[in-house]
């Protein structure tokens, strides 16, 4: 039973993203806004609603490991497996704006959630500071669309849709939203009975089969936008996602729970730094050419799959990815993709 409720819901959440991506391309052009913008708020945000819901549920319900890890292991999906696996479908443009504001704000917030954790808990008031800091993120993002909108950019630009079809694409917008969060709720529900049975810990479901669950909107939104065109949006979507899943999840997580989100030690020592060494990983290679190339893709998708064998290791041997040895192995993996992302900027250059 639990895999036919599996396969229903990635056949909705593929409508639900096809329904989002196209109502948010036409409502780009028909309102002059960038479709990096939109990839950045709408779709972004909309696609995280899943990891909203859940983490919302799972702190409330006493279950804060799976809801940090569903940020956390969130998080690490959206660069290294969405992203990857976009730019294996095509190469993606990336955008100087993006490059210089975007990408930066995602490392920053990322390496200030790791200094909050450094207690073991997230509290209230940090949680509420991180709130406030999401509203702010996208009052600046609206300011930005207004001073560059789509149309003075050809490469962004989509053709505009008729006037009288802005109500339908908003209503497409709600709609795809609306099958999202019920596709990934009910995938989340099936795995995790899944997991359980082979007796996972809390932590390793939230930092995999929920983060992968919840990630599943933005994942089927970047690849349908980066078939149809919409290279920005698929990019957008990823950075923009992890900021809301810090700020707006993570952030709302702590400030609604009585005693805020806690911090395990296993994630403080080795899934925190992992996350932070992700957003890193990210800039030299959306800088590279501006283009997220295809063998850039591959080199994300592999650097998941050494994750995920870690966590299968440590499901099994906690004690084999805590201390010192693990940030060493978090770092080497850190530095082979940025050492790739030099040499092939240096031979660009030539």
């Amino acid at each position: 039973m639990a895999w036919a409720i599996l396969a229903v819901a990635l056949a909705v959440l593929t409508v639900g993203a096809d329904l989002l991506v196209r109502g948010a391309a036409r409502l780009a052009a028909a309102w002059g806004i960038s479709p990096l913008i939109v990839g950045l708020t709408i779709v972004a945000c909309g696609t995280s609603a899943p990891e909203l819901v859940v983490s919302l549920h799972s702190t409330l319900s006493g279950q804060p490991d799976v809801a940090l890890g569903n940020v956390v292991g969130s998080n690490i999906f959206n660069v290294l497996a969405i992203l990857g696996a976009s730019a294996l479908i095509v190469p993606l443009r990336v955008a100087d704006q993006f490059v210089r504001f975007d990408v930066p704000v995602m490392i920053a917030l990322t390496a200030a959630t790791l200094v909050l954790a450094l207690d073991g808990r997230i509290g209230r008031i940090e949680g509420a500071a991180l709130s406030l800091g999401l509203v702010g993120y996208l009052a600046r993002a609206v300011w930005m669309s207004r001073r560059s909108p789509a149309g003075t950019d050809e490469d962004l630009a989509v053709p505009g849709p008729p006037r009288g079809s802005v109500a339908w694409s908003c209503l497409s917008v709600a709609a795809g939203l609306t099958l999202l969060v019920l596709g990934s709720r009910w995938f989340v529900s099936a795995a995790v009975d899944l997991a359980r049975d082979f007796g996972v810990s809390e932590l390793t479901i939230g930092l995999t089969v929920v983060a992968a669950g919840t990630s599943l909107p933005e994942a089927a939104a970047s690849a349908l936008a980066a078939l149809r065109g919409e290279r920005d949006i698929a990019v957008g979507n990823v950075v923009g996602s992890n900021i809301f899943n810090l700020l707006g999840v993570l952030g709302l997580s702590a400030a609604l729970s009585g005693g805020g989100v806690a911090v395990s030690e296993a994630a403080l020592r080795f899934d925190l730094p992992v996350m932070l060494g992700v957003a890193v990983v990210c800039l030299p290679i959306c800088w590279t050419g501006q283009v997220v190339a295809r063998w850039e893709g591959g080199l994300l998708l592999a650097y998941y799959v050494i994750y995920t064998g870690v966590l299968l290791v440590a499901a099994t041997d906690p004690g084999r990815i805590a201390g010192p040895a693990t940030l060493w192995g978090v770092a080497a993996l850190t530095a082979l993709p940025l050492l790739f992302a030099a040499v092939h900027a240096f031979r660009s250059r030539r």
